[in-house]
């Protein structure tokens, strides 16, 4: 899918203009290395959380606030609207990055932005460039754009921003700061800025997110390491057995074998699938590129991109045991451990699946062999849009015109990842949009992230529009 000519309009010339702000606030945030996930980074979260009030400070929120919770500072930003009954939109982001281990394979600092000038446009390659600074980025310069073309001195809608520093550590006390927050959070729409399109030239908007579950297992055998050649073929072997229990996760479908895992599953629809059958996708591209790997493989039944964003999954995320240093240790191990997680769709709830996996666990397990399954509480639920809803057609002639073409051209995409979005949904009972501008080739968690600049102006002409066509839409 290309766009059509580009066609002026105000917004765009307003974001233009001012691209050099944009790079440049861009710039100064990547440059703080806002790790939540390891504490020698604490202040460091906490100098991001103080960069980005300031810079809505100065972008004009007249309402800017630092909200501490028993980990990192989340940021809440408000800018009324003038007009009575305007309805309220609620932007989420987050302000924390992933670790950059490992540091030698990145091309550039992580830490130092650096431009890179490509066919599709200029890269910005730093640790955050996309997930998620990026993405909150594009809205300071995306409200400038919204009065400037409208010649408002306040939003057509009262836009609040939430954007927390914990999300990329599981976001442990973001429900609860919901709920402690709700009366300030209250809104009509919820709009989070986290995601992404298909490709640079194919206007698209996420619809769904994937929820996460995850059990950590140990398998114990014998009391003691026992040496191989005096006990090796006459006691159990855990690892051994965690090997054959892994290895039945997935049936010869491609399917989990939890008992009861599919459940509450909600079938996909024929119109969702010829929905997501329309995103331009080519598999050999895709596997050369950012899967790196040499075949697809998943459930039967089901497309690449179905599996990736639609269909639940379990995967093996690590497994250890025995002796792993250097020449060798003949022994037969006490214990062997496996890290496992599940990522959900529509109705699985991530509660019910400790006791799915627990009662898997227990019948593959062989004799002599003990078992424990660790699964932490809370988990991550599934979330979708509804495609129909007043919101989503704003959204959809938001995007629509930053990349000049028609509404129904836009396509849905569904996000295999998982976030803290279900939450926003339960505790504040609003719908939920996407509106992100990273692309699949942005290398998000790995080393070498990098933001495609123009998707960044996009997605602030984009966000501009959307708070006009919101105040246009009936909400309530």
């Amino acid at each position: 899918m290309t766009s059509s000519p580009e066609r002026a309009n105000a917004e765009r010339a307003f974001v233009r203009a001012h691209l050099d702000d944009l790079h440049t606030d861009l710039g100064a945030w990547l440059r703080i290395p806002s790790i939540s996930a390891d504490p020698a980074h604490a202040p460091d979260v906490a100098a991001s959380a103080a960069w980005l009030a300031e810079a809505l400070r100065r972008t004009g929120f007249p309402i800017v606030e630092i909200w501490p919770t028993p980990g990192a500072p989340a940021v809440y930003a408000e800018w009324p609207s003038a007009d009575a009954g305007a309805p309220v939109a609620l932007v989420y982001g987050h302000h924390d990055v992933q670790p950059v281990d490992p540091l030698e394979l990145w091309e550039h600092p992580p830490f130092e932005p650096t431009v890179v000038e490509t066919p599709d446009g200029p890269e910005l390659h730093a640790r955050g460039a996309i997930d998620d600074k990026g993405n909150v980025a594009f809205h300071l310069l995306g409200m400038r754009a919204h009065l400037a073309a409208t010649g408002r001195d306040t939003p057509a809608v009262t836009v609040k921003l939430l954007i927390e520093g914990e999300e990329e550590s599981g976001s442990p006390h973001f429900a609860d700061l919901l709920r402690e927050r709700a009366d300030r959070l209250r809104c009509d729409v919820v709009v989070v800025s986290d995601t992404g399109m298909a490709a640079h030239d194919v206007p698209s908007a996420v619809t769904a997110m994937r929820g996460l579950a995850d059990a950590e297992i140990t398998l114990r055998g014998p009391a003691v390491d026992l040496h191989s050649g005096s006990f090796g073929g006459g006691v159990p072997n855990p690892l051994h057995a965690m090997a054959e229990l892994l290895a039945a996760l997935h049936d010869d479908q491609g399917r989990v074998t939890l008992p009861g895992f599919y459940d509450k599953v909600r079938p996909l629809t024929d119109r969702e699938r010829d929905l997501m059958a329309r995103v331009p996708f080519d598999e050999q591209e895709w596997l050369a590129g950012p899967a790196a790997s040499r075949i697809a493989t998943g459930e039967k039944g089901f497309s690449t991109l179905e599996r990736v964003g639609a269909r639940p999954t379990a995967e093996v995320n690590g497994m250890w045991g025995g002796y792993t240093g250097p020449g060798h240790k003949t022994i037969i191990p006490a214990e062997a451990h496996a890290k496992v997680t599940f990522r959900l769709v529509a109705d699985q709830r991530p509660e019910d699946v400790a006791d799915q996996v627990r009662a898997w666990v227990e019948a593959h397990l062989p004799a002599g062999i003990e078992a424990d399954v660790h699964a932490p509480p809370g988990g991550v639920a599934p979330c979708a849009s509804d495609l129909d809803s007043p919101a989503m057609a704003a959204l959809l002639s938001a995007i629509a015109q930053a990349f000049d073409t028609d509404a129904d051209q836009v396509l849905f995409l569904r996000e295999g990842g998982s976030g803290p979005e279900a939450d926003l949904v339960e505790q504040l009972g609003a719908p939920l949009l996407f509106l992100g501008a990273g692309l699949p080739t942005d290398r998000i968690h790995s080393p070498n992230e990098r933001v495609l600049l123009p998707m960044l102006w996009k997605g602030a002409e984009a966000a501009a529009h959307l708070w006009r066509e919101l105040a246009a839409v009936r909400l309530r």
